[in-house]
């Protein structure tokens, strides 16, 4: 009997058939939780350790620095230490900004050029509008950079979007357009769309660029195939037309980024691509009960763009899919909070178990109030939080100001932060004069006496200002030192990041700050310097592993640490292991799961959102966002809706989603709290939750199992069981002509019939 390979150990027949393709193009079609992840990291291995391909030339692509982690660890325990950091595992905006920085030269850029995050986009795209005298109320900075991003999305550039302007609306973005990438050129900057449409332009006007990645990257894996715009189809075409040999993985069904450039006809339009394509279905799931697939089933056959999959599980039946319906949203809120207490308290389920989806974030508001009225703990996954937070933009900012000596927008931030004696009436003198005489605003620093319109104060710490900045840009390499001495040490980034935070006066200000008692703030410096550091230690692993310690210099590892922070995602921030219940968006859960899921504000108008109504393509979209949503729960779920909710201080009747009405009765269980929505209200907010538990205990011994009762709205029932939930009680009942509900005793109106 011969012996099984390690690398092949475990894994089902599908599984085994992706992982051992090695040449020419494969399709996997991976439902959810079918071991997706598993098979590129097996694959991963399986080329480098059972076929003998060189590590470094692999890649593999997926779209969260999370997922990315992920797979390196997973591969890491696979191989060689030296074997997996030799391959590339990368997101596609992090590959092309590694890219972009190699051949910067090739697209006339800095190597030290800028990534603009979300904040620095407003920033500069507030100034293209004043520049252009644009009315920000009829044009909004939000608006204008969603429509270039999609035309960067589709490869067009400022000149190519202007030539098919066909109305006033398009004519006036291209002239946007036009005037904010000049902005960007002129601080050396990228925006995200940048780092896609940059690359693309490097593999197609530079053959030997193209070829040299070729050479490299012979076997190319993306994941999440679905949800790639063109910018990354033809990155990642580019890359593998030659050899063919490229593997996607993928679900059609979870296509939902549509909104944001991504074609689900790249994965749907495979095979026509790539004919001689194989194609690899994993429709196993390892992750959910068989009644939260089946619902999830139900619901995503009715979509027509789609490749089928017959999705199952050896998982257990497991509990109905509750469909709780709630008389509003703070009923909602509650109804979750109290059962998440429940299973917390009476079945041990740990608070980081939990989860709440919502559609829109605006829903999170009544969730958030509730459960810290309930003392139940919570985090928002909102990965950005700690780079978004004032003092550690400031910090960043510095840094690329050191890094990028043509970054104006992020000099203009910090150049009177904390304040050094520079008003802003003196930046705005010094801007004038930097645009009459056609010089960077940065050269000013050096030469301050030239700004006559400053007073001597203005000029004294303009030129202080300017001799820290090249201080710092001496240190970091990123101007070369008089006297240099190649064979010195080179400084620590944590001691460079340091330096920055003290001699900029960061450090000071936020140690004497009288609004942060607990100098919070200065904690969160401290931890942008953990975070300088423990970037560093894992960077030199790196260089080591490569044999390139030696080579390695504080300006190529400030430069990394930069286009890091860059790149960190709302999903990165999600932590499940806290011990905090989770709230995000619908958007944001792909690619996690959770024990528990409850759905809230599941309606029509919300789920599926408004813009779906006259747009069968949104609609299939919004199908895919609740499929996507559902199938992240593992052994509860909870789809909840209001009949009426609040909306700009007005309370409106709602209509239940009609994806509700999409999935099978024999899977859904109905819970209807609604009756009495004061009573749950008062007990949540205050209102006696012992007197409620009391009432609940006596109620259950009112109504026994085999009990016949009678419902104003569901007529004669027998009580099936009675369970406790708190401070309600539910009771499930099998009513004659309404089928079977779970109703909560409190407030479900019951008369018992005496037979």
């Amino acid at each position: 009997m011969s012996e099984i390979d390690p690398l092949l150990e475990g894994l089902t027949e599908p599984q085994t058939q992706a992982v051992t393709h090695v040449d020419g193009p494969l399709l996997v079609l991976a439902g959810p939780g079918s071991g997706k992840t598993r098979v590129i990291t097996r694959r991963i291995a399986y080329l480098v350790k059972g076929v003998g391909i060189a590590p470094w030339n692999v890649l593999a692509i997926t779209f969260t620095n999370k997922a990315a982690g992920e797979m390196r660890d997973r591969v890491a325990q696979l191989l060689t230490e030296r074997q997996a950091r030799a391959t590339t595992v990368a997101t596609f905006h992090s590959l092309c900004a590694r890219l972009i920085r190699q051949y910067a030269d090739r697209l006339g850029l800095p190597p030290g050029y800028s990534i603009y995050d979300t904040a620095d986009q407003k920033r500069a795209m507030k100034q293209a509008l004043e520049d252009l005298e644009i009315n920000t109320k009829n044009f909004p900075p939000a608006s204008m950079l969603s429509s270039i991003s999609n035309a960067k999305n589709d490869l067009l550039d400022a000149a190519g979007f202007a030539k098919q302007a066909s109305n006033f609306y398009d004519r006036t973005v291209a002239k946007v357009y036009t005037k904010y990438q000049a902005i960007l050129e002129r601080n050396g900057a990228l925006d995200f769309d940048d780092l896609l449409l940059k690359t693309v332009s490097l593999l197609k006007q530079h053959p030997d660029v193209l070829a040299e990645l070729r050479e490299r990257f012979q076997y190319v894996m993306i994941d999440e195939y679905q949800d790639t715009n063109h910018a990354q189809f033809m990155i990642a075409n580019a890359l593998s037309a030659e050899h063919q040999c490229i593997m996607c993985t993928g679900d059609p069904d979870q296509s939902i980024y549509g909104w944001r450039g991504a074609n689900i006809q790249n994965i749907l339009e495979f095979e026509q691509h790539y004919p001689a394509a194989e194609v690899v279905r994993l429709e196993q799931n390892y992750r959910s009960t068989k009644t939260i697939l089946a619902a999830a089933d139900a619901l995503i056959v009715n979509n027509r763009g789609r490749r089928h999959k017959e999705l199952w599980t050896d998982n257990p039946t497991g509990d109905p899919v509750q469909i709780v319906t709630c008389a509003d949203e703070r009923q909602e809120a509650g109804w979750v909070a109290e059962e998440f207490k429940r299973l917390h308290e009476e079945e041990n389920v740990a608070w980081g178990q939990m989860a709440v989806f919502y559609r829109i974030n605006s829903l999170s508001r009544v969730m958030e109030e509730t459960l810290r009225n309930s003392s139940i703990p919570y985090q928002i996954a909102r990965g950005t939080a700690f780079y978004d937070r004032k003092e550690i933009k400031d910090a960043i900012a510095y840094l690329r100001v050191v890094a990028n000596p043509s970054d104006e927008v992020n000099l203009l931030r910090v150049i009177n932060t904390p304040a050094r004696g520079i008003s802003a009436a003196s930046v705005k003198a010094m801007q004038a004069f930097a645009l009459a005489n056609n010089q960077p605003f940065d050269e000013l620093l050096g030469d301050p006496l030239r700004v006559t319109a400053l007073n001597s104060r203005a000029q004294n710490s303009v030129a202080k200002f300017g001799k820290t900045v090249d201080t710092w840009r001496t240190t970091a390499g990123i101007v070369a030192a008089e006297n240099h001495d190649p064979t010195a040490p080179q400084p620590s980034l944590r001691g460079f990041v340091e330096d920055v935070l003290r001699d900029s006066g960061l450090e000071t200000f936020y140690r004497n700050d009288k609004s942060d008692p607990d100098q919070e703030r200065l904690a969160n410096l401290g931890e942008l310097v953990t975070s300088a550091q423990q970037f560093e230690e894992e960077y030199l692993f790196e260089a080591e592993q490569a044999g390139e310690y030696e080579q390695v210099h504080l300006r190529e590892k400030l430069l990394a640490f930069l286009e890091q922070v860059a790149l960190v995602s709302d999903a990165d921030g999600v932590d499940s292991s806290q011990g905090s219940v989770t709230l995000m968006t619908l958007h944001a859960a792909k690619g996690l799961e959770y024990p528990v899921v409850a759905m809230i504000g599941v309606e029509d108008g919300l789920l599926p959102h408004d813009r779906a109504n006259d747009d069968p393509q949104e609609l299939e979209e919004e199908r895919r966002l609740a499929f996507v949503g559902i199938t992240r729960a593992e052994e509860r779920l909870y789809l909840c809706h209001g009949k009426y909710r609040t909306v700009f201080g007005q309370t409106m009747p709602t209509i239940r989603s009609r994806f509700l009405t999409e999935l099978p009765a024999d899977v859904v269980e109905e819970v209807d709290p609604s009756s009495d929505p004061h009573a749950m209200e008062d007990d949540l907010f205050g209102g006696g939750g012992g007197t409620q538990r009391s009432l609940a205990a006596k109620q259950a011994g009112q109504f026994p199992p085999g009990a016949l009762v009678k419902h104003p709205q569901f007529g004669l029932g027998r009580v099936v069981n009675v369970s406790p939930m708190g401070a309600h009680t539910r009771a499930k009942i099998d009513f004659t002509t309404s089928g079977t509900k779970t109703l909560i005793l409190q407030y479900a109106r019951l008369e018992l019939i005496d037979v």
